[in-house]
């Protein structure tokens, strides 16, 4: 009773969820039971506390009631058909009085590819909560038992026992590297302004199940496109529309979106919206290097545009263009190639907009010159320039005036970037641990990182200087050979470069040249810190932190994961603390945490120009 007093808030959280009331069709309803023999190993206190889980001023440290009651609700695995197939008797007081659902959605991995077998194929959705702020936040588990709607399941028709080593994916369990994986890549991505999932925790259970987790992730809309699609490819049209009313109203209740006064004009605005949702997604993966496997199913992502499933997520350190991840039976598409992938995202939510609208599925090939699409073009064009601009280091307004009053200069300044961003090596195309990649030549953070330095300390910049300037530190030197066509490139980036400062100084008539220099200088050193993650990276962090969270005290692990988010801070305009040298201060203090971040920062270091 203590428990439950002190921590009452997760007592919302019960398996009730009200998309399972909306559209019945979606779920799998599962009983569950307490899994025993589990310990927290990682708690969000930021994001609980945010959530209103918490109190504000919970101090940052697992006490033993919270940990009681962070396993009480969410230390489950489900009752599943195997179970009951082979009437598995379980003690009665583990087993828990509400079900819990599995969802149904579209996944291109499963034989049918209307979605009528596939969907959460190891987890559940452990419910709702509803802060005080009015925002109603999901919560879903993965590693919670083996469902009907895995791969495993589809392709063999049979049902497996949760925790069968024999089937992999299939068992129904996760790992610990990839919850820990997920947590901290998470983390980093939403504090510089990256849609995603979080993680709330992570429970690890050892003995014969050693290394096995589960992960609880929290969003405030946890729907993904493939959730919509299945109906759409199956032309169920009651249960299409339950699922677009549903999300709609979400988005309305969280204030992200307006109500309107008719139902066509809610589904006009449906499909803009996520026409603008997936352009500014697609333009931000491809700008800042992120590796986000869309397709046609519009499974790896969430509806929103955020980031749903880190299994296949990476950050490159430069524009791998070519990198493929193998997922065995199929190769994933290219970081250039998810531009399009997001665009037949919003097509295919057109499609759904006169599906409703008229009764009638349209041809979606048809649907190609759509108003819908013209807005994602020109969307996706706005949000590339603008990225591109605010690595630069401009300032929100210096970016709006260029790309309003001066769009013709930044449009040539973004292609001559792009040219020596996509520069490939002559060495072609190579296996690469998780699929194949060809190298890049040219790290362009560092160029522009670098080079307003060099201009406002007035350094005479040779040709060669320049390409030394932007060289990726493996580049081999047949790939940095300057020929006519790349020294005239060279001038043009200069030449674009310097006309974009001198507009920017033009709009403030009190600030001449070398101030915007300056300030550009102060803006690019945090957006392009060297020091950035890449996969590479995080792989080897999460296996070191996996080994230290055994033999460190809690405090200090959650020290230096804390630490390690910080460290990974770009934006400029939230670094209130970005004075802090994390490197100088944990030289100096020598702890637990102390030694964990400095060896992490040194992976950073070393893998940061790597996928």
């Amino acid at each position: 009773m203590k428990v439950q007093s002190a921590y009452s808030e997760f007592d919302q959280i019960d398996g009730e969820h009200s998309f399972r009331r909306a559209v019945p069709a979606a779920a799998v309803e599962y009983q569950v039971r307490t899994r025993h023999g589990g310990r927290v190993v990682f708690f969000n206190f930021r994001l609980a506390k945010e959530m209103g889980l918490i109190p504000e001023d919970h101090s940052e440290h697992l006490n033993e009631e919270l940990e009681e009651k962070l396993l009480d609700t969410f230390s489950l695995v489900i009752i599943n058909e195997y179970d009951i197939a082979k009437k598995t008797k379980f003690a009665a007081e583990d087993i828990r009085p509400n079900t819990y659902m599995a969802t149904r959605y579209l996944q291109l991995q499963h034989p049918n590819k209307q979605g009528k077998t596939s969907g959460d194929g190891r987890g559940i959705w452990n419910g709702e909560f509803n802060d005080t702020k009015g925002t109603t936040w999901d919560v879903t588990s993965s590693g919670t038992g083996a469902t009907c709607l895995s791969p495993a399941a589809a392709q063999s028709g049979k049902n497996f026992k949760t925790g069968d080593k024999r089937v992999g994916y299939g068992n129904g369990y996760n790992t610990l590297d990839e919850g820990m994986s997920a947590a901290l890549m998470s983390e980093i991505f939403h504090q510089n302004g990256v849609k995603t999932e979080r993680t709330l925790v992570i429970i690890g259970f050892s003995g014969d199940d050693d290394g096995t987790s589960i992960n609880v992730r929290v969003g405030k809309n946890l729907l993904r496109p493939s959730h919509f699609f299945c109906y759409l490819k199956q032309s169920r049209r009651d249960e299409l529309k339950a699922t677009v009313d549903y999300f709609i109203k979400r988005e309305q209740k969280n204030g992200n979106w307006p109500k309107h006064a008719t139902e066509a004009h809610k589904y006009r605005y449906f499909a803009e919206e996520m026409a603008r949702t997936f352009a500014r997604s697609a333009a931000l993966f491809e700008s800042e290097y992120i590796f986000c496997w869309m397709a046609w199913d519009g499974d790896n992502v969430l509806a929103d545009g955020g980031i749903i499933d880190y299994g296949s997520i990476r950050q490159f350190g430069m524009y791998y263009g070519d990198y493929r991840y193998d997922d065995v039976d199929r190769f994933s598409t290219r970081l250039p190639e998810q531009r399009f992938k997001a665009r037949y995202i919003a097509q295919c939510f057109t499609q759904i907009r006169d599906y409703l609208l008229t009764g009638e599925k349209p041809n979606l090939r048809k649907l190609n010159n759509d108003s819908t699409l013209k807005l994602f073009d020109e969307e996706f064009e706005h949000t590339t320039l603008n990225l591109l601009l605010e690595k630069t280091g401009f300032s929100p307004k210096q970016r709006e005036h260029l790309i309003t009053q001066k769009k013709n200069l930044a449009c040539k300044y973004r292609k001559v970037f792009q040219y020596f961003e996509r520069v490939r090596s002559k060495r072609g195309v190579y296996t690469v641990p998780d699929g194949e990649n060809r190298d890049a030549v040219f790290c362009m953070r560092d160029f522009l990182r670098e080079y307003p330095k060099k201009l406002i300390a007035a350094v005479k910049l040779e040709t060669k200087d320049l390409v030394k300037l932007m060289a990726a530190k493996n580049a081999k030197p047949a790939d940095l050979e300057i020929k006519p066509f790349r020294s005239k490139k060279l001038v043009e980036f200069q030449e674009f470069y310097n006309q974009l400062i001198q507009e920017a100084a033009k709009q403030v008539t009190s600030k001449q040249a070398n101030r915007i220099l300056l300030e550009l200088i102060m803006r690019s050193s945090v957006i392009n810190k060297k020091a950035r993650i890449t996969g590479d990276a995080a792989i080897l962090i999460t296996a070191n932190l996996l080994r230290w969270q055994k033999s460190v005290r809690r405090r200090s692990f959650h020290e230096a994961f804390e630490a390690l988010v910080e460290h990974q801070m770009f934006r400029p305009a939230d670094s209130a603390d970005e004075t802090r040298d994390l490197w100088e201060h944990y030289s100096r203090k020598k702890t637990q945490a102390g030694t964990i971040v400095l060896r992490n920062i040194q992976l950073i270091r070393k893998y940061c120009e790597g996928l």
